[in-house]
């Protein structure tokens, strides 16, 4: 049975560690305004939502400056990593700030831009609306063209229906749980902090993987059901989608976020979705060298890119895993340094800016690979199915932290 927790917020209050207090953050009680004093309340409302904004936007920049710092300062991430999680503190009153941010600011400024509702529409094109039969009828075409062999017809058809059947969701990182509310998800929200009870405790760099599961997927939901907190260890091959939304760009080292690519490869089903938000309010092409840096890095663990769309304040990426096991000769082609982000290239004084100017050192044949790759994607964002261009209408503008990016 499920362990007990107390709500984050709860304790908080009751304890006094967040920074700001429940007076701040609970909206101002007024009674009803005067003729006249529309304008000024409106104002007012204005002003104190801004001012609770930048309080709980500074909780979240102080963490991940602090991340930076030690890591610029330390280098060993597993010490810096072990030590965060270590923090509870810090952590409890990170994870109240992501919360209130996501419920009372973004929520009303994605603009059509929402993270979760993108997630969802990708996985009911790819799983329920014919996606994943036209890829691996594109793959198997392919197949056939390079061994010389006729097509067999029915060598590309999945061996799974997702129309009766819940598609298991693992959204890492999840703070809230968004997807809990959709039907067609068996979602496990797990982080280091949850901030509310359908949350997992769960470290996912350290969490332990297990032989798959040799079960029918009603056992497995109900495998899942079972879960004790904290969650330690998984079985491999469990889930059909896996959902890093604004999680990479947490880390400080490039080699954390790619370990946990390598971890979703391997708790995807085969022809399972990896989905990728990061935040970037930049214009369309400023990172275009980044975005194919990291598909080279993503793709070389047994992904392909099934879709990639640039919105104002985000990239949006999905992979489907196209291969059981991985290359264990990846680290040494430096791999994992092409999952870097601007800020990877910062000194102490510079870490919250994007700055054109600091590029990754790559070697020869990482130069060659994104060569390669520089003729598959153009210079423009666009959706891998159709080929058109995809991307946001919304102004762009900067923000110093990346997670708040969205916000």
């Amino acid at each position: 049975m499920r362990h007990s927790r107390i709500p984050v917020v709860r304790e908080l209050q009751q304890h006094g560690h967040y920074s700001v207090s429940a007076m701040e953050l609970q909206p101002s009680v007024r009674t009803e305004p005067e003729p006249g004093m529309f304008h000024s309340a409106g104002r007012r409302d204005a002003l104190c939502e801004r001012d609770e904004q930048e309080k709980l936007s500074g909780v979240v920049k102080r963490v991940h400056r602090k991340l930076r710092r030690k890591y610029i300062e330390v280098g060993d991430f597993d010490k810096i990593w072990r030590e965060h999680c270590e923090d509870e503190q810090t952590l409890n009153e990170y994870a109240f700030a992501m919360k209130s941010l996501a419920d009372n600011h973004w929520a009303k400024k994605c603009d059509g831009e929402g993270r979760i509702e993108w997630c969802r529409s990708v996985c009911q094109e790819y799983f329920m609306d014919g996606g994943m039969k036209k890829m691996l009828e594109k793959d198997a075409k392919h197949a056939a063209a390079a061994s010389g062999t006729p097509l067999n017809p029915d060598s590309s058809q999945p061996s799974l229906s997702f129309r009766n059947d819940k598609l298991r969701l693992l959204d890492v990182g999840s703070c809230f749980n968004p997807f809990l509310k959709f039907d067609e998800f068996f979602t496990v929200g797990i982080d280091i902090v949850p901030a509310v009870e359908s949350v997992y405790k769960c470290d996912f760099l350290n969490l332990q993987l297990q032989q798959p599961l040799q079960l029918a997927s009603d056992a497995l939901n109900a495998f899942l059901r079972q879960l004790h907190d904290p969650i330690e260890t998984l079985p491999g091959q469990l889930f059909h989608v896996v959902v890093f939304s604004l999680l990479l760009s947490y880390f400080p080292s490039p080699y954390q976020r790619w370990l946990c690519c390598k971890k979703a490869h391997e708790l995807l089903t085969l022809h399972g979705l990896l989905l990728i938000i990061t935040p970037d309010s930049s214009h369309q092409g400023r990172h275009a060298l980044m975005m194919r840096s990291w598909r080279v890095a993503v793709e070389s663990l047994g992904f392909r890119r099934y879709k990639y769309v640039k919105f104002s304040h985000m990239h949006m990426l999905a992979f489907r895993k196209v291969s059981v096991t991985t290359s264990s000769d990846l680290v040494s082609h430096n791999y994992p340094e092409m999952l870097y982000i601007p800020q990877d290239f910062g000194t102490l004084e510079e870490d919250d800016a994007f700055r054109d100017s600091y590029q990754p050192a790559r070697s020869d044949s990482e130069d060659e690979q994104l060569a390669r790759s520089f003729t598959e994607l153009p210079d423009v964002s666009y959706d891998s199915d159709s080929g058109e261009s995809q991307s946001g209408s919304a102004p762009f503008y900067e923000l110093e932290d990346p997670i708040l990016l969205y916000s």
